[in-house]
């Protein structure tokens, strides 16, 4: 597997089977071949990101839920899972129209 990580944090947004190309740019990163990439990470360039090759990411990995440091992986203290975090905004806003 490959992560892509910030370099500032060492935040893992992402990972990537060995096979699959990514390119880290200066202006942006590419994930897939070229003419037709399967996407770009606008956010994420060859100046504050870093892709790291053939590691092993935990059982349970998900976008910002770890860091690397190009040998160790570390989960995010307090990281909510967004589905969660989705589920309770909705229960809010259902909880707040109930009582209306």
């Amino acid at each position: 597997m490959k992560t892509l990580t910030f370099n500032d944090t060492g935040l893992s947004p992402y990972i990537f089977r060995n096979d699959k190309t990514v390119t880290v740019a200066a202006d942006k990163t590419t994930v897939g071949d070229e003419p037709n990439p399967d996407f770009y990470i606008a956010d994420m360039t060859s100046s504050n990101a870093t892709l790291h090759l053939d590691v092993t990411p935990p059982e349970d990995w998900e976008g910002n839920k770890y860091t690397f440091n190009g040998s160790a992986w570390t989960a995010v203290s307090g990281w909510v899972d967004p589905k969660v975090a989705r589920i309770a905004e909705l229960q809010a806003e259902i909880d707040a129209l109930r009582a209306e």
